[in-house]
């Protein structure tokens, strides 16, 4: 009997796995395949259906380049990235959230998006990334310890955002460099501070497929304002973060679906004066204060 001669072709797929040397490889493919044939079926789907959603993806992966990772915000935008990350944080942090003594639970994660750039610059704590760029000056200050409220020293902030108009430097074409992107490492009581904006909310890039999609879905494209945070020391789990304005619009509806409520801090505002660090300021600014919590690496 031909494969063609089966009544279920799905189960004719998955014996083809049956010499696979890989067991993690056979089982995430098994369950695609699964999934997959369970998803025609259910909705029956038609042939030009299939074929526009092939054409759809093969439009993803025309409209990525070296800046732009449309596959990225396909899997932000389905929520998939955000369901990865929060069993990667639940599963390397088991041991820190069963730990009854911890005196506080590790900060939770986020989606890293589709603007991280490596390299950015080390910079001492209290420099200003965000002088003379579009936005309201920031401070930022906090602690990083353990889940025990012990200090971590020289733990790495690589910190990132959009300028005060929700725009990122990989947006501004080739020649504009890093901007609004630096790495601080936490003193020795694991304090860290520097200055940057007031993140706004933008949207996500919504001229290509990706964006065709959430209009044909009904939804709208924006990310509430944050600044992101890739914190991480040897012997920690490292964590990819964000933090919040409180008055940000959009936090009940991020498109990536990245918001938590433990990440929402709010930006007091000054009038011009001295700021938290003893700098003298000309204009109007906000400070934000958050603490971060790192987990014991197993």
């Amino acid at each position: 009997m031909t494969q063609h001669e089966t009544s279920d072709i799905t189960e004719t797929v998955l014996r083809t796995l049956e010499g696979c040397t890989d067991a993690r490889y056979q089982q995430v493919m098994s369950a695609v395949i699964r999934h997959a044939h369970a998803l025609v079926r259910e909705v029956d789907l038609q042939p030009h259906e299939w074929m526009a959603a092939i054409q759809f993806l093969t439009r993803v992966g025309h409209t990525c380049d070296d800046k732009r990772q449309e596959f990225i915000l396909l899997s932000d935008t389905l929520g998939i990235s955000m369901l990865t990350v929060q069993l990667e944080q639940a599963r390397r942090s088991a041991k820190a959230l069963a730990d009854r003594a911890a005196t506080t639970q590790p900060t939770e994660a986020t989606v890293q998006g589709p603007f991280y750039w490596e390299g950015a610059p080390v910079l001492p704590l209290g420099s200003d990334i965000g002088a003379g760029m579009p936005g309201e000056p920031a401070h930022y200050s906090g602690r990083v310890t353990d889940t025990h409220g012990r200090p971590i020293e020289n733990c790495c902030l690589d910190v990132w955002s959009g300028d005060g108009e929700g725009v990122y430097d990989m947006q501004m074409g080739e020649d504009a460099g890093m901007r609004l992107r630096a790495r601080f490492h936490t003193d020795a009581d694991g304090r860290y501070h520097f200055w940057s904006v007031k993140p706004t909310y933008y949207p996500i890039p919504d001229d290509g497929p990706v964006g065709d999609m959430l209009k044909a879905m009904g939804r709208h494209p924006n990310r509430p304002g944050h600044i992101h945070m890739m914190v991480y020391r040897d012997g920690y789990v490292p964590l990819t973060t964000h933090l919040f304005p409180s008055d940000s619009p959009y936090l009940d509806s991020d498109v990536v679906f990245g918001v938590r409520d433990s990440l929402i801090l709010p930006y007091t505002a000054h009038a011009p004066g001295t700021a938290p660090d003893g700098r003298t300021m000309e204009r109007a600014f906000h400070s934000a204060r958050y603490d971060i919590h790192l987990a014991p690496a197993a």
